[in-house]
């Protein structure tokens, strides 16, 4: 038998994802995608005929030709509904198979040439009996399956035509896409039967596998009760018997710890009714094991236990001098709590919050003070924390929860009061977990910390006493809510000085030390050390300065080692001698042990009598030799130089002005250039400016062009010359607002041919009316000015109180000059303009 006669006609298409249709159906479809909404909209203005194709992938938004299935089935929409969320639900029943034979070009919706194939009408025998076998089989499959109702079951057996028999069965059944689109694109009745018997067939013994299963489960659960109910009765036997085995041992036990841990009442409470908890509660359930890891954890931290503070002032002193060199603000501040801890007895933790580049020693002057105090010590790392529960902890109704960070410290620190250091607090990041940052407004604020609230532990527990330091490198990247807990002290970075005193005191030994070398061995001079500090290092802290000195020492291990100059023990050396050993005991005596050697050769030199010339020089050692690292040997090891720093001009300049910048690691100069050509007014910025930088030469050029007249210069300059302000190093971006002064000397010196003295630097921000507004970083300008030769600078007359932070050493050097306006700039920075370049006094 084959298919009925067919006919073409054109229809739009409708993609289904997951879904698929039967002729016959009647079933919602919701539908979203842009072109099956238009596809549908021509359906409805022809006839409301549809060809409903399924995907062979469900994940494809824009579906291609090759991946819709090329038969279908035509529906006709009975109706349609638009849902507020912008979707359409459809009613749609299925009337005929079709296949696609060719898309047509349209760019809406999908529109296709489709060839149907309705269902013939068959009188055949074979078929009647196949048809039975399938009502048969899913008859079995429904006592066996629970999906399929019996209502279902009663509407399939009443079904006549054969084709649509196989259809709606297939619908019933949980098969894959790909197995229903088998059964659909079988145009054959009899062999569509034949395809869907071997599929419940199958199904059927899959059902009774999944039965099997079944019963075998069920009888182990029976099997786990009886041996439930057999343990209670043990458990009844030994308490009759007095045995405190099992749970009643460990409840026990964890009253005894309780009588003995002396945590506060309503922390006792807690813990005697989670006791309570776990004495009922059978040994094999899985939340036993949860409320015993919750009642250690309340036992373990340290509710009022306390560890005695060290009060002496000179002996805190001492110990953060011998520590650090330099940091005089936080040494001051932790003196300073000694020093009232001492008179009020009781004193909240404070709350510090040590700011500064990487290496200057913010981690490892939060362990000094610790140690000062004579507290515990407890550091935790926030970078990359982005979950709200490492602070807080988890809630306990969640598999695996723990306490926050700030409770597993207290844990480890063992005392109520420790030093806690919470390491990189601006590197914290917020995502749907929760913000961590906003979790610690409790921890560190003084007024709300003596009742933290860990989701974990669920009581309130003090922290007032603990003394929190936190560490950032930059305080932008605070949150301002936190940042108003903390007291901040700012750490700026080193000077050279400094950095070669701690070079000498701590970080050459340290590295001796670790490398296995002594003073005798390796000798570094202070001039080798500073041409290190700045040739290879450009840092304000010292971590890669310590970086370099270890790679010194690795050097000189080296270099001592293959010279043989390494001092060796007379006792190692008859250990690493053993064939002179063997000779020893060819000479005194066969089988005598090494110790037996020794002695009679103590013996024999205290009778006087000389050993034999081998064992003699076994114990002599090695002779030392002083390693001395040079300039040259420096540069030998290290190679050229890594770093170059800004210096000062060798001579005057025209349109050149040095400038003072801060940066991360750091200040530095640099030169600022200005260049004026004729041409047609154009203002060119060059050197990778940023937008702060550029609006300050802006305002310069708009400020030189106000006072032209003033300072002789043509009005029309703009008009019939191009002036091209540049700033070297290109490649480096450059922002801030303390170039505007620099900026606007550089334009005027171009402007009016008058030079520029080479020992004088510059730092501030210039209004269009001229005045110098105030800038940060002056201490790390100082220090990058006093490194290049400036021997004067000139900064705002508001950064005047800033001069008590620069070293006297660098004071002493340097000549600082408050400015409140340009024209005091220009009265320093500019020489007459009858002097020649070489001449060399500037304006006063």
């Amino acid at each position: 038998m084959g298919p009925g006669k067919t006919k073409n006609r054109r229809l739009p298409l409708l993609p289904l994802r997951g879904l698929l249709v039967y002729p016959s159906m009647v079933l919602h479809l919701d539908v979203g995608r842009d072109k099956s909404v238009r596809a549908l909209e021509r359906a409805m203005v022809d006839d409301h005929m549809i060809l409903l194709c399924s995907q062979s992938e469900v994940n494809i938004e824009e579906p291609t030709e090759e991946d819709i299935y090329r038969v279908g089935t035509i529906a006709k929409v009975r109706q349609m509904l638009k849902l507020p969320n912008g979707t359409i639900r459809v009613l749609v029943e299925g009337v005929l198979r079709a296949e696609i034979m060719d898309y047509l070009p349209t760019e809406e919706f999908y529109e296709v040439m489709v060839k149907e194939f309705p269902e013939e009408e068959t009188t055949d025998p074979e078929v009647d009996a196949l048809m039975r076998s399938v009502l048969s089989q899913f008859e079995h499959y429904t006592s066996l399956s629970k999906k399929i109702t019996p209502e279902t079951h009663a509407a399939v057996s009443d079904i006549d035509d054969p084709g649509r028999l196989a259809d709606v069965i297939t619908s019933h059944l949980p098969l894959k896409i790909k197995d229903k689109q088998d059964i659909l694109e079988t145009i054959d009745v009899r062999q569509r039967l034949e395809r869907l018997l071997d599929i419940l067939n199958n199904e059927r013994e899959v059902l009774e596998l999944e039965r099997k299963i079944s019963q075998r489960v069920k009888k182990q659960m029976e099997k786990t009760q009886k041996e439930y109910y057999l343990r209670e009765q043990m458990k009844a036997i030994q308490k009759e018997l007095g045995e405190k085995e099992g749970r009643a041992g460990e409840v026990e036990e964890l009253r005894s710890q309780l009588e003995q841990a002396g945590v506060p009442d309503q922390v006792k409470e807690k813990i005697e009714k989670e006791i309570d908890r776990l004495e009922k509660m059978p040994t094999t359930s899985a939340e036993g094991g949860v409320i015993r890891n919750y009642i250690d954890w309340l036992l373990s931290l340290p509710w009022n236990k306390e560890t005695e503070d060290d009060l002496s002032l000179s002996k805190a002193e001492d110990i953060l001098n011998q520590d650090h060199y330099g940091l005089e603000k936080p040494k001051e501040r932790v003196l300073e709590y000694l020093a009232v801890q001492q008179l009020v007895k009781k004193l909240k933790g404070p709350i510090l919050c040590l700011v500064g580049p990487p290496g200057v020693g913010k981690t490892s002057l939060a362990r000094s003070i610790a140690k000062s105090l004579g507290r515990k010590f407890v550091r935790i790392s926030l970078g990359g924390v982005r979950d709200e529960a490492e602070i807080r902890g988890h809630r306990r109704t969640y598999v695996g929860a723990m306490p926050g960070r700030i409770i597993q410290g207290m844990k480890t620190a063992g005392s109520s009061n420790p030093v806690f250091l919470l390491d990189e607090i601006d590197k914290m990041a917020m995502d749907f977990r929760g913000d961590p940052a906003s979790a610690l407004l409790e921890v560190l604020d003084p007024e709300q910390n003596n009742t933290f609230s860990d989701h974990f532990v669920e009581v309130p527990f003090d922290l007032s006493s603990v003394m929190f330091v936190t560490t950032a490198n930059a305080m932008h990247n605070i949150p301002r809510p936190l940042l108003d807990r903390m007291e901040v002290l700012y750490i700026p970075g080193y000077t050279e000085l400094e950095k070669l005193k701690i070079a000498e005191r701590y970080l050459l030994p340290k590295q001796k030390r670790e490398h296995g070398l002594t003073d005798e061995q390796l000798h570094v001079s202070e001039e080798t050390l500073l041409q290190l500090i700045r040739d290879y290092t450009r840092e304000s802290g010292v971590r890669n300065l310590e970086q370099q000195m270890a790679a010194i020492c690795r050097k000189a291990a080296k270099q001592i080692v293959a010279s043989g100059t390494v001092p060796i023990k007379a006792e190692e050396a008859a250990e690493q001698d053993e064939p002179a050993l063997n000779m020893l005991e060819a000479a005194f005596g066969e089988g005598e042990d090494t110790a037996s050697v020794s002695g009679r050769l103590e013996k024999q030199q205290a009778a006087g009598e000389q050993p034999e010339q081998r064992s003699a020089e076994l114990v002599q050692p090695a002779e030392v030799k002083t390693l001395n690292v040079d300039l040259e040997l420096l540069k030998e090891w290290l190679g050229p130089a890594k770093f170059r720093y800004g210096m000062a001009e060798a001579e005057n300049q025209i349109g050149a002005v040095t400038g003072l910048a801060w940066t991360e690691v750091g200040g530095d100069t640099l030169v600022i250039e200005v260049t004026v050509m004729p041409g047609s007014g154009k203002l060119t910025l060059t050197g990778q400016l940023g937008d702060v930088m550029k609006e300050s030469a802006q305002a310069a050029f708009s400020y030189t062009r106000s006072k032209a007249l003033e300072l002789g210069i043509d009005p029309q300059f703009h008009e019939k010359n191009d002036i091209h302000i540049h700033i070297p190093e290109g490649a480096i971006p450059k922002d801030g607002p303390s170039a505007g002064i620099t900026i606007a000397t550089a334009l005027i010196s171009a402007l009016t041919g008058r030079y520029v003295s080479k020992e004088v630097a510059m730092t501030g921000e210039i209004t269009l009316r001229g005045r110098v507004l105030p800038i940060g970083g002056l201490k790390e300008k100082s220090l990058a000015a006093h490194r290049a030769g400036i021997k004067k600078i000139l900064l705002p007359k508001d950064n005047e109180r800033d001069l008590r932070d620069i070293p006297d050493s660098v004071r002493s050097e340097i000549t600082f000059v408050p400015v409140g306006h340009i024209d005091e700039v220009l009265l320093h920075a500019l020489l007459p303009a009858n002097t020649e370049e070489k001449a060399g006094t500037p304006i006063l």
